[in-house]
């Protein structure tokens, strides 16, 4: 697999100035970017008012290109500009970055609606993923809501970006979901966890004891800053995922992901990467 970046780890400087801190990220060496929009509704592209031809610019010289794009909030009728920008771009995937369900015929109705948007994605040529959080492993009826979204989308059109530190959060073996999933797993995403925060990680019990519905409010008010740490200075078996990655599934990139830090966001990448070069069975 390839290493990749995803720019909301520097998101500050993303939002001081955009073009600066893409330029930055490649020169540092990350050749292979994920952007996050979570503005999609007033912005089709990475975000904050930049357009693709600007984008390819800031990029030539660089080596680097963007592979994907979490585009929030994703809906039918705004991906149509969506798939426009990212495919004039050159980039292989879409996400929809996070979702939340109040019951499993809540998961049923917008699984169907990640089948409609997925088939969109194929017709401009780009693959849409769905992108886990935590409380995908709330159990609905027997089954988590993630193993409903796997059951009721259509494996040739909806693929998946597993997010390896929220899938252990939500009780889950990472590399056994990817796995299991196998193919249908083509992007992962990695943070790291601190083993000092270790009696924290796991957020689903109380959820699925208390049949708390999660929203954006609940979701903001259980993630602590301190439960994260430079990628491969934490606990979470990467290794692991990585030869499971490589071994079972399509996963073309491996995706770090900082979301919060004690370092400035430059620095946290570049740690990141120093720490991550470890490991083998990677690409840079």
């Amino acid at each position: 697999m390839k290493v990749g970046i995803q720019l909301y780890s520097v998101r500050n400087h993303m939002a001081q100035n955009p073009i600066r801190t893409i330029r930055h990220v490649a020169e540092a060496g990350y050749r292979y970017i994920e952007v996050a929009n979570h503005q999609a509704d007033k912005d089709s592209g990475v975000g904050f008012g930049v357009g693709a031809k600007e984008i390819k610019k800031a990029l030539e010289g660089t080596g680097a290109q963007i592979v994907s794009a979490h585009i929030f909030p994703l809906t039918l009728k705004t991906i149509k500009p969506v798939l426009d920008y990212f495919a004039e771009l050159g980039a292989s995937y879409l996400v929809a970055p996070m979702d939340f369900f109040k019951d499993k015929a809540e998961v049923l109705a917008k699984s169907e609606t990640y089948n409609e948007m997925a088939k969109l994605c194929a017709g401009a040529g780009l693959r849409f993923l769905y992108h886990n959080h935590f409380h995908e492993f709330q159990i609905f009826e027997g089954r988590t809501a993630f193993q409903l979204i796997m059951e009721h989308t259509d494996p040739a059109l909806v693929g998946v970006e597993l997010d390896t530190y929220w899938a252990a959060r939500g009780g889950q073996d990472p590399a056994a979901l990817l796995a299991k999933h196998g193919e249908r797993m083509r992007l992962i995403h990695q943070k790291d966890f601190p083993a000092a925060e270790q009696a924290k990680l796991n957020l689903i019990d109380v959820v699925n004891k208390d049949a708390i519905t999660v929203d954006m409010a609940y979701f903001n008010s259980v993630v602590a800053p301190e439960t994260f740490t430079e990628i491969g200075l934490g606990i979470l078996p990467i290794q692991e995922i990585i030869d499971t990655g490589n071994r079972i599934c399509k996963a073309d990139y491996i995706i770090l992901e900082q979301d919060f830090s004690r370092h400035d966001e430059y620095d946290s990448i570049r740690i990141s990467m120093e720490s991550f070069k470890k490991f083998t069975g990677i690409e840079w």
